[in-house]
C-alpha cells in the first residue's frame, strides 16, 4: 500500500510539472535560461580569476544571451574591456549592469570613473555620481558579525570625491572665459569638502581640495589643505611640491625651499621611468627660489651643500651607499610630515586671484589607477 501512494505521489507531481510546464511555457524557459546562464557566469568567473580574459568574455556573452539581466556578468565584462583598453564597451557594460540593479553602486562608480578619465564625458560621469549619492541602501548591522554602515559610508566619500575630480577637469579641459570655468572650481571644491568630511584620513582627497582652493585664490586654506595632505600622507612629494610652489608666490622663499628639498627626495626616492624630468623641473624652480634668497638677503640661508656625507651614528654605508636603519627611517619619515610653514598660514594672508602656471593637476582616484 505504501509502494502504491508513494508512486501515486511521484505520478501526480510528473503530472503537475507537465501542466505548469504545458500552460506557462514562457516562464518555464526563462527559469531553464536563467539556469544555464548561471552556469555559463561560472565558468567565465573561473576564467576571470586565472586571468584568461578572452575565454572570460565569450562565456560572459553565451551567458548574457540566456539571461541579460544577470548584472554582475555585465560588470564583469566592463571591468575586462577596460583592461583591453575598449573604453566605450566597457561603459555600455556598466550601464547594463546598474540597469538591471539600480542600487549597483561599484558600477556606476566606474562607469563616471572611465567616462570622465578616459573619454571626456564629464557631465555623464557627474550624472552617476549624483545618482550613487541619492542611493537610498538598507543599513544592516549585526553586533559583532556584519555591518555594511561603514561601506555605505566610504562609497558616498568617494562618489563625492570623483564628482570633485569630474568637475576640476572640466575646469582644465574646457576652454571658456575665467568666471565661467571659474564655476567648476566651484562645484569641485564643494564636492572635496563633502568627501573629506567622510574620508577624513584619505591623502588624495585633502590633496585635492588643497590644490582647488589655490587655483581658486584662497592660498590661507591651500594652505592649510596642503599641510594636513602631508600629515597624512608625508611620502608623496606633489603635496611638497605645490607647497613649494604656493610659498614661493607668497615670497616665504626659504619655508619654499624646505619644501622643494622634501619633494626632491621623495622623487628619487621613488625612481620610475619619469625621475629624471620631475627632477629637473623642481630643482628649476628651487635654483629660482636660490637665486631670490641670495639676491634678497646677506644672511645665510642657504647653508653650504658638499658631496661629503653627514656623519652620522645612525647611518649605515655599504660600498659608499646609504642603508636606512629604523631609527634614521623614522626620523626622515617624522621630517618629511612636519610643515614648517603651517604657522604662516594660521595667520592672515593676502589673497589673490592669480592662477599658476607650475602647479601639478595631476588628480588621484584611490583605489583606481
Amino acid at each position: 500500500m505504501k509502494k502504491f501512494f508513494s508512486g501515486l505521489f511521484t505520478l501526480l507531481l510528473i503530472a503537475g510539472v507537465g501542466a505548469l510546464i504545458y500552460m506557462h511555457p514562457v516562464f518555464f524557459n526563462r527559469q531553464l535560461d536563467k539556469v544555464k546562464s548561471l552556469y555559463y557566469v561560472h565558468k567565465g568567473d573561473k576564467a576571470l580569476k586565472k586571468q584568461k580574459l578572452q575565454k572570460a568574455i565569450n562565456y560572459y556573452n553565451i551567458a548574457l544571451r540566456l539571461y541579460p539581466e544577470h548584472y554582475g556578468a555585465w560588470y564583469n565584462l566592463g571591468n575586462i574591456y577596460v583592461v583591453y583598453e575598449d573604453y566605450y564597451s566597457a561603459v555600455d557594460a556598466y550601464e547594463k549592469a546598474f540597469e538591471y540593479n539600480p542600487k549597483m553602486v561599484i558600477a556606476r562608480m566606474n562607469y563616471g570613473i572611465i567616462s570622465a578619465e578616459k573619454l571626456g564625458d564629464f557631465d555623464g560621469a557627474i550624472n552617476q555620481y549624483d545618482e550613487i549619492l541619492k542611493t537610498k541602501r538598507h543599513l544592516l548591522s549585526i553586533p559583532f558579525v556584519y555591518s555594511n554602515r561603514k561601506s555605505y559610508k566610504v562609497n558616498k566619500g568617494l562618489a563625492y570625491y570623483n564628482k570633485g575630480v569630474a568637475y576640476k577637469q572640466k575646469y582644465v579641459y574646457i576652454e571658456d572665459d575665467w568666471e565661467f570655468r571659474r564655476q567648476y572650481l566651484l562645484k569641485a571644491l564643494d564636492a572635496y569638502k563633502e568627501a573629506c568630511k567622510i574620508l577624513k584620513k584619505d591623502y588624495d582627497a585633502r590633496y585635492n581640495l588643497a590644490l582647488t582652493y589655490q587655483l581658486l585664490g584662497d592660498y590661507k586654506e591651500a594652505g592649510l589643505a596642503y599641510c594636513k595632505a602631508i600629515e597624512l600622507n608625508p611620502m608623496n612629494y606633489e603635496a611638497h611640491y605645490n607647497l613649494a610652489i604656493l610659498l614661493r608666490h607668497l615670497k616665504y622663499y626659504k619655508e619654499s625651499l624646505e619644501e622643494l628639498e622634501k619633494a626632491t627626495t621623495l622623487i628619487s626616492s621613488a625612481g620610475g621611468n619619469n625621475m629624471a624630468s620631475r627632477q629637473r623641473y623642481v630643482f628649476d624652480v628651487m635654483n629660482d627660489v636660490t637665486r631670490t634668497i641670495l639676491a634678497n638677503s646677506n644672511s645665510d640661508l642657504i647653508e653650504k651643500i658638499t658631496d661629503e656625507p653627514v656623519k652620522s651614528s645612525n647611518i649605515t654605508y655599504v660600498n659608499g651607499k646609504i642603508v636606512y636603519t629604523e631609527e634614521l627611517d623614522k626620523a626622515i619619515i617624522k621630517n618629511l610630515k612636519v610643515c614648517g610653514a603651517k604657522e604662516i598660514f594660521q595667520e592672515e594672508i593676502d589673497d589673490e586671484n592669480t592662477e599658476f602656471d607650475d602647479v601639478r593637476y595631476n588628480v588621484h582616484v584611490p583605489g583606481v589607477e
